[in-house]
């Protein structure tokens, strides 16, 4: 009886030091819990690039210089949460913009809700593609796309859907009839109409034993108000998407069908609109059907600092509704070398029709040319990322 007794109260001594020496340790990591938090990030780029159109270049074997510099800034208190990147790209490229910046509430562990300039959940995300140039989705405002509004996103083990509400834009200058400042990252509907009021709502379904195939499907409608008539036509977009994370291979997959209907003066073509970032605008498809797939496959290696070599090919054709107009296609082949905080994506990029890669900035996403040839751009973009 004596042992058990004093068995007993050699137990609860230990427990009582142990509690003694470990509750400043519990209120210690509470308090670690409860204070402030700041992540500050960024990057600096170079790029090397020889286009295929310009003679003066190739005369030059090409021309290397400043691509962007950018700060990345993610806050929590709490539940609350802060994520907003700032970038600076040369004055030719619209100069310094907001890339993205909100605030977020977090519910539980599957549940949270953004507002301020977020992304918009339609089609793939983060990205559409693998390359520096992203695909042929992000030049039509339907990659990356950021916009001013509030998003909830659920989150579970084998579904995942958003719903959300924008307002507009992202919006520089608030006059009566104030056109959208086009030095921004995204490509957004410009000129003198303006998107408002889009409703979004996207759904995946993870499928597999370790839920590596996502199979998804995206909506959206929104408003498209003309300065000059003072109305409100309408655009909207469906989207089915898969895409296969494996541990190695990636592969995306998306179809689109999209139609904007904008209320113009009689004497202005409704065909095509114009859209507007890096500080410049150029037409636009009113209504199309854009394809894209891409695919890469991750090689880890040991060569000296470099750990892995990302090999893609990533490919988009945009079917142009009007008889008249000629498709774009877009196909980048490339490989993304991994050597620490550095990342050098070397890429040929070629393009039909494309307004970035050759023949008529202007137009090419719009009517296009019937004579225009493939043009091509080699490209390699160094980066350090802190």
């Amino acid at each position: 009886m004596k042992k058990t007794l004093l068995l007993q109260s050699y137990k609860l001594l230990l427990c009582t030091i142990f509690l003694f020496f470990s509750s400043p340790l519990l209120a210690q990591e509470s308090e670690d819990e409860e204070k402030p938090k700041l992540k500050i990030g960024g990057a600096l780029r170079f790029n090397y690039n020889l286009s295929s159109w310009k003679e003066g270049q190739k005369d030059r074997g090409g021309d290397f210089g400043y691509d962007m510099f950018r700060i990345n800034a993610e806050g929590s208190y709490k539940n609350v949460f802060l994520n907003v990147e700032y970038r600076l790209y040369s004055e030719a490229f619209g100069g310094g913009f907001l890339k993205q910046g909100w605030l977020g509430y977090k519910f539980n562990e599957e549940d949270q809700i953004h507002i301020g300039l977020t992304q918009v959940p339609f089609g793939l995300q983060q990205y559409n593609s693998h390359n520096w140039f992203f695909n042929l989705t992000y030049y039509v405002g339907l990659e990356d796309d950021h916009d001013m509004g509030i998003k909830y996103i659920h989150d579970s083990e084998r579904i995942q859907y958003q719903l959300a509400f924008f307002k507009n834009a992202e919006e520089l200058q608030f006059g009566s009839t104030s056109e959208i400042d086009p030095s921004r990252y995204s490509y957004d509907i410009a000129g003198r109409n303006k998107e408002i009021n889009q409703f979004n709502g996207k759904f995946i379904y993870k499928l597999g034993k370790d839920k590596n195939h996502q199979l998804g499907t995206s909506v959206q409608y929104g408003g498209i108000y003309n300065l000059d008539t003072q109305e409100t036509g309408d655009h909207h977009g469906f989207a089915l998407h898969y895409e296969y994370l494996g541990e190695k291979w990636n592969v995306k997959a998306q179809g689109m069908i999209i139609e904007h209907n904008p209320i113009t003066p009689d004497t202005i073509n409704d065909n095509v609109l114009q859209f507007g970032a890096y500080g410049a605008t150029y037409g636009v498809a009113a209504d199309f059907n854009l394809y894209s797939l891409a695919v890469s496959r991750s090689i880890p290696v040991e060569i000296g600092p470099i750990s892995n070599l990302e090999f893609y090919n990533d490919f988009g054709f945009m079917d142009k509704t009007e008889d008249d107009f000629e498709d774009s296609f877009m196909n980048v082949t490339g490989v993304l070398i991994t050597a620490g905080k550095v990342y050098t994506y070397i890429d040929y990029a070629a393009g039909y029709n494309h307004s970035w890669l050759g023949g008529n900035y202007v137009d090419d996403f719009a009517a296009g040319n019937p004579d225009a040839k493939w043009e091509a751009r080699f490209n390699i973009n160094i980066g350090y990322y802190f």
